[in-house]
């Protein structure tokens, strides 16, 4: 039901954004496909309060979006991605590495400046997010296992334990720089904090002070036409 929402949310708000591009007579909205690599870890408190020590993963995203200018040298851009976030933790003998693929939506606003023969790129804007999928590995010696995660807002006090729980809303903010090639080829670095806490309320730890924010950075190549 929540993934339907979504979806319905998701398709309202592409709607609009479409009918503005076009509708736009005094400049062309230009759209861009792009793709790259993410670093990404989770940041927060963990079950005592104490700050997480993560590593970051390499993952990934690709999708599209449209420039839509509203001033001179000032655009509105909105995107459509497929990502992949997660971290990874070592204590003592266990690794636990985390995988999420969420579809993001990113609401940017953009500075395209012409530098020599191209444009300048700076943007930044909030995110909304869902988590589609993710998995879960714990490794220790010669033993390891893995699971799917769930998606959950409350994890219930008889849920199993060999489960991983998380939200799959997320939201934050990006922020970016680029450079636009005349041809249209741009490459841009990324960064990206998440606001909300994606660790459900979970009723079977009472006194639980678990915070976990997505937190990491991108590279993104693409072509605008």
């Amino acid at each position: 039901m929540k993934i339907r929402k979504f979806s319905i949310a998701l398709i309202f708000m592409l709607s609009v954004i479409m009918a503005l591009a076009q509708d736009n007579g005094k400049a062309k909205a230009a759209f861009g496909i792009l793709g790259g690599v993410n670093l990404q870890t989770f940041n927060g408190k963990d079950f005592s309060g104490d700050k997480l020590e993560n590593d970051m993963v390499i993952g990934y995203h690709a999708g599209v979006n449209v420039l839509i200018p509203f001033a001179p040298e000032f655009y509105f851009q909105p995107g459509l991605l497929f990502t992949t976030k997660g971290a990874k933790n070592t204590t003592g003998l266990l690794t636990s590495t985390y995988s999420i693929s969420s579809i993001e939506l990113p609401l940017n606003l953009v500075y395209r400046g012409s530098l020599g023969s191209g444009y300048i790129l700076v943007g930044f804007g909030p995110y909304i997010s869902y988590g589609l999928m993710g998995k879960a590995k714990y490794e220790g010696g010669s033993m390891s296992y893995e699971s799917d995660i769930e998606f959950k807002d409350v994890v219930a006090f008889g849920d199993p334990i060999t489960s991983t729980y998380f939200k799959a809303f997320d939201s934050g903010a990006n922020v970016f720089v680029g450079y636009e090639l005349a041809g249209g080829i741009f490459l841009q670095f990324n960064a990206q904090i998440g606001m909300l806490n994606i660790k459900p309320v979970d009723n079977r730890l009472p006194g639980d002070e678990s915070v976990i924010n997505n937190t990491g950075f991108g590279l993104s190549i693409g072509y605008r036409f």
